[in-house]
This record gives structure tokens, C-alpha cells and sequence, in this order.
């Protein structure tokens, strides 16, 4: 879905990471991050939120938590993350990037709240449930400290993944906010919802939710009630052109994701001001009959879109060529990715060895790919800087650098 806007604004980030994997530097398997262009997204992504007064947390799920990726969006201005889970926060904290939000959209376990509280201290702790609250609340105060809390709230018409429920009801956000002030060791600070906005496929663009409409309603009652100054948190498809919809709904807080690498659902259907900076890189095993098999392990299509003729660039020298194009058969969501089959019977021969390049939206952590940054493509000097795994930790393979 993204190798089209892959090779029309980024071509030089493809041929580097086919010139990187041939020499031998580039693991097969690996989602590749171009780190110059990742630093300048976030620059810009950093002075589209200062105008609409947002703070900025990253999500850096989709990458792996990638180290190098981190320190990018730091020389970028983007110093906060948020984290998916404990082991995103981790791992962003061992990177250097604070934890700006924790607990959204997976609430802490009980017995790790103590090393969120006292290691991670994160600015803010989403709560679903009194219980939850209870439990960041006591773990803040063991630490010597007074946690910030989030409510994630909810309502009848919002919009909530299959898996993903939970939260307080709306109509009761007065009553929570009082409650969460009332214990030793947190603080009421604001409202989340998840997603606030989300990709329209046919109208293809990004449009609010019902969930913004509960946040905005909340607010107002909150500020009704003497409580006018809390944070509002609009996670979902962020990319800096859609900003403007978040601060005209009163939100204070935005995380971009896929939007610092470029591959939102809007990022593949125009171009937006965030260039492409990610890609998916493995590499032809064998043949068997008519097709050619890559080795997979992070072979991933987002459910967001529907089905289409995925494609691939396959060669042995760098090139982001139209001519390098070929079909490839991706196994479903129910086997293990052990291979993609790429199709031989068109223009492109594949040969074991080959270069495989893939334009996924990439969601790192939940495949077993590696992470590979690289610096220097802007100046015509790829070099590989980290090589990890989905959890952020570097692999012990120092020869392929």
C-alpha cells in the first residue's frame, strides 16, 4: 500500500537499504527506519503541535521502540512517549525518551505499578476503573509522589476496537474526577478516549469519532462544574495535518505514531507534509514451482485496509524502479509468516539472494522482525546504527554493521 509513495518521495531511502542488505549489513526480516527523514518529520510534526498549543507524546509501538528511532524524534523535539505497555515504556525509557503517557491503551498490571510509579514516573497514568486508579494512586505514594491520572471515558455510540473496551461512563465524569482527587497519592488531571479520529475509506480522510464529540461533552461539564483546567487526550491516525480537528475539539495531547514514519492511512492516498520513512526488507530463500519464496517473519497488512495486489520490489542491485515490481502472496492473519510468494511468471526473475522491499504500515511489535536504523541516506552515506528487536534491545550481530 505504501510502496508507491516509497518510491516517488523516498527512492534513495529504497536503493540505500537494497545497498545495505546486499553488502551484507541488513539482516533479512528487518523493518528499515531512515532516520534522517524520521528526525525531520518529527520537526515538523513538533512545530505544526506548538501552534495548536499540543503537547506531543510518540508512540513507538509500530517501529519496535527502536532505539535509534527514539533518539531521532528527540533531535526532532519530540522529548515524551507514549507507551502501549510496560514494555514500551521500558524500552523508550532505556532509549532516553521519557514516558510522557502510560497506561493507555493497556492498563498497568498490579504488581508492576510500583516500577511504573517510582522508575518510569510517567507525566500522566491512564486509569480505566476505580480499582486501577487504586492501584496508580497507592504505588504513587509508596514512590513519594503524586501521579497525575487520566480517566478513559465512554459512552453509548463511541467507538472502541473489538478487545480494546473500557473505561468510565461519561455522564459519571464529574463523580470520577472527585474520585480519583481523593486519593492519597494521585491527582484528577484529564480525559482520554481511543480512537478520537480515524480513516474514512471512502470518503479517504481522516474524521473525528464519536468518542472526540464524548471527550469535548465531558469537558464542558467538567468546566461547568469549576473544573476548567484538565488535560484532553485525541489519540488515533495522527498526522500533523489533522491537528487543527483535535485543537478546535479542545484537545491538549496528541500522539503521533505511524505519522512520524509517514504511513498513516491518509499518508498512502495524498501526500502529506511527513515523507515516507519506513520500510519492510527481506530477501528471496528458494523457488518452487512459480514462485519465489521471501522469507517473512514481519509480513504484515493492516486490517484498515481492504484487500489489494500487494507488491514488492525485488533485485539484486539498488533500485526503486517500477520495473522491480512484482506480486506477492502474503499468508493470512491465520498461519505463521514464515514466507511470502513472490509471483515469477511476469517481467521480474526473482533469484535467491534478491532483495524483497514491501510498503507496509508497519505494526513492529506484534511480528518477529528486527529494527534497523539507518543515518547518513540524506547525504548519500547510509550507515546502519541499530539493529534490535521488538522490544528495543540490540542483537549481538556487530559484523552485519
Amino acid at each position: 500500500m505504501f510502496l508507491d509513495v516509497l518510491r516517488r518521495r523516498n527512492p534513495s531511502f529504497i536503493e540505500a537499504a537494497i545497498r545495505l542488505h546486499q553488502e551484507g549489513r541488513i539482516p533479512a526480516n528487518s523493518f528499515v527506519l531512515d532516520l534522517d527523514a524520521v528526525e525531520e518529520n518529527a520537526r515538523l510534526f513538533r512545530a505544526a503541535a506548538d501552534r495548536h498549543g499540543l503537547k506531543v507524546f510518540a508512540m513507538t509501538k509500530q517501529v519496535g521502540r527502536n532505539s535509534g528511532f527514539c533518539q531521532a524524534i528527540m533531535r526532532g523535539g519530540i522529548d515524551r512517549a507514549v507507551a502501549v505497555d510496560m514494555a514500551c515504556a521500558v524500552a523508550c525509557d532505556r532509549a532516553g525518551l521519557k514516558v510522557g503517557h502510560l497506561g493507555h491503551l493497556v492498563q498497568i498490571p498490579r504488581f508492576e505499578a510500583d516500577m511504573a510509579a517510582s522508575r518510569l514516573r510517567p507525566d500522566y497514568w491512564t486509569v480505566f476503573s476505580r480499582e486501577k486508579a487504586g492501584e496508580a494512586a497507592a504505588a504513587a505514594k509508596r514512590a513519594g509522589r503524586t501521579q497525575d491520572l487520566m480517566a478513559r471515558i465512554q459512552t453509548a455510540g463511541d467507538t472502541f476496537y473489538r478487545g480494546h473496551e473500557g473505561g468510565f461512563p461519561a455522564d459519571k465524569v464529574a463523580d470520577v474526577a472527585a474520585m480519583i482527587d481523593a486519593l492519597d497519592g494521585a491527582r484528577f488531571a484529564g480525559l482520554t478516549t481511543f480512537p478520537a479520529l480515524l480513516f474514512d475509506q471512502e470518503k479517504r480522510k481522516v474524521l473525528p469519532t464519536h468518542n472526540l464529540t464524548t471527550l469535548a461533552r465531558a469537558a464542558a461539564a467538567l468546566a461547568k462544574g469549576g473544573r476548567g483546567d484538565i488535560e484532553i487526550n485525541a489519540p488515533g491516525t495522527t498526522s500533523s495535518i489533522v491537528l487543527d480537528i483535535l485543537a478546535e475539539a479542545g484537545a491538549t495531547q496528541c500522539e503521533p505514531g505511524n505519522g512520524l514514519h509517514g504511513t498513516t492511512p491518509l499518508h498512502a492516498v495524498e501526500d502529506l507534509p511527513e515523507r515516507p520513512a519506513m520500510l519492510y526488507l527481506t530477501e528471496v530463500s528458494h523457488l518452487h514451482q512459480e514462485r519465489a519464496y521471501c522469507f517473512g517473519g514481519g509480513l504484515y497488512i493492516d486490517p484498515v485496509f481492504p484487500d489489494y495486489d500487494v507488491k514488492a520490489i525485488v533485485a539484486a542491485e539498488p533500485t526503486a524502479s517500477a520495473g522491480a515490481l512484482a506480486s506477492v502472496e502474503i499468508p493470512s492473519t491465520s498461519a505463521i509468516d514464515y514466507y511470502g510468494m513472490i509471483d515469477t511468471t511476469g517481467q521480474v526473475k526473482p533469484k535467491t539472494g534478491d532483495s524483497v522491499v514491501f510498503g507496509f504500515r508497519g505494526q513492529a511489535f506484534v511480528k518477529r522482525g528486527f529494527t534497523v536504523g539507518v543515518s547518513g541516506i540524506a547525504r548519500g552515506e547510509p550507515r546502519v546504527e541499530t539493529i534490535e528487536n521488538p522490544f528495543g534491545v540490540a542483537q549481538d550481530w556487530p559484523e552485519l554493521r
